[in-house]
């Protein structure tokens, strides 16, 4: 089909590094975007995902009509349940950055891969080894670090540090249901249906979370609606969906391990343009958490 064969030139002509480099650094944007945004985070979340959809609508109507509609019932109904979760993940998180550090809230959701390996050992069998959970009791001692130290000393960022930080682990945990729910999907449909149909099933689950939440969806300035449309086009498109398509070519263990560039990149975004310093506490913690992250991840790997 015209869709597939032109998926296929693009990935000939893109080196896998240059395209996760993109990624990475579109989706580092993605917490300085939230914070200068003045609307209600699922607000914002919602119209990330709904501009995404609307961007990525002509081309999955022109070129990937069959695919779209010969999607059977089983895939269909996976595919919603990835939605619900990314949905879930994308609330949890957007409040997340509100309410505490772009340093604490990035590396935390980060620690998607830790929750991907305990959903494996029940749903995929792999066993867990001792090398992973020693990267998860890492990871979670880092995290402690990271959320009591601050509190405690008294030189957390944010107005509920505690609360965001719980948030963006929740957000965590929603990633990996997405990752786990969408792995199977991914090897048989083509990226544009597929994050086509996630993307608008997120979209409506947010769409509902606005409704019961009574947040206004119009109303809001020009510069809203820039942020809003920057958040599709950055972390939206070349972030999620380069990573969606990464995942087809590239063992999901690297993806994850590249995805801990993230937290660096807001990190140090968020120094120059919301002159946010983290503490020593979130630098010190985030670190173990980071190093955690990677230490499960290539456990992973080596299995």
């Amino acid at each position: 089909m015209a869709g597939e064969t032109l998926s296929r030139r693009l990935e000939a002509r893109v080196p896998l590094a240059a395209a996760l480099v993109v990624a990475i650094l579109a989706m580092s944007t993605s917490a300085i975007l939230i914070r200068w945004s003045g609307a209600p985070p699922t607000v914002a979340a919602f119209y990330r995902v709904l501009f995404t959809v609307g961007l990525l609508a002509p081309l999955a109507a022109s070129r990937h009509g069959e695919t779209m509609r010969s999607l059977g019932r089983g895939d269909a109904l996976a595919a919603g349940a990835t939605g619900v979760a990314l949905a879930i993940h994308f609330a949890a998180w957007f409040q997340s950055v509100e309410w505490t550090s772009v340093a604490a809230s990035v590396t935390l959701v980060q620690a998607q891969p830790l929750f991907v390996a305990v959903g494996a050992a029940f749903l995929l069998d792999e066993r867990l080894t001792l090398p992973k959970v020693g990267g998860m009791v890492v990871a979670v001692g880092g995290a402690a670090v990271m959320s009591v130290g601050e509190f405690l000393s008294g030189t957390a960022v944010g107005p509920h540090p505690l609360a965001g930080n719980a948030l963006a682990l929740g957000g965590a945990v929603m990633m990996a249901v997405y990752v786990l729910a969408g792995r199977s999907l991914r090897a048989r449909v083509a990226l544009v249906p597929y994050v086509t149909v996630v993307y608008t099933v997120c979209a409506v689950v947010l769409g509902g979370f606005v409704f019961a939440q009574g947040d206004p969806l119009t109303g809001y300035a020009a510069r809203e609606w820039g942020l809003f449309l920057a958040m599709a086009i950055g972390p939206g498109l070349f972030g999620h969906t380069v990573i969606n398509w990464a995942l087809e070519h590239v063992e999901s263990s690297v993806v994850s391990v590249s995805l801990l560039g993230e937290p660096v990149g807001s990190t140090l975004l968020a120094l120059v343009l919301l002159a946010e310093v983290p503490g020593r506490w979130t630098v010190a913690g985030g670190a173990v958490v980071l190093g955690g992250i990677y230490l499960t991840t290539r456990a992973r790997n080596e299995r």
